[in-house]
């Protein structure tokens, strides 16, 4: 059976804000973010089996790009559920 991957409002509204600021940043850097996502989204479906770094959450970090992919995997159901998708070197506290 195929893995499903379903992307919450919050891991989206996370990734439409870094693609807009990496595109402020240099013309076309936002696009390039997106299909390192999308690619990380491809990947996660062959193998979701990443280490589980806190509750039941696991993480991707992206290549590219210090962003990392929070999500759970559901075995029982086929479902990987990504939460959020973290800039890695940002001040949480800003």
């Amino acid at each position: 059976m195929e893995i499903t991957l379903k992307i919450e409002p919050d891991a989206f509204e996370d990734i439409q804000e870094a693609i807009a600021w990496y595109n402020k940043k240099q013309p076309g850097l936002g696009e390039s973010f997106h299909r390192e996502v999308k690619e990380s989204f491809s990947n996660l479906k062959v193998n979701p089996y990443y280490q589980i770094r806190y509750d039941k959450v696991r993480c991707f970090p992206l290549k590219k790009f210090p962003f990392m992919v929070h999500f759970t995997f559901s075995e029982n159901r086929n479902l990987i559920l990504v939460s959020a998708v973290l800039n890695t070197s940002r001040n949480p506290n800003e």
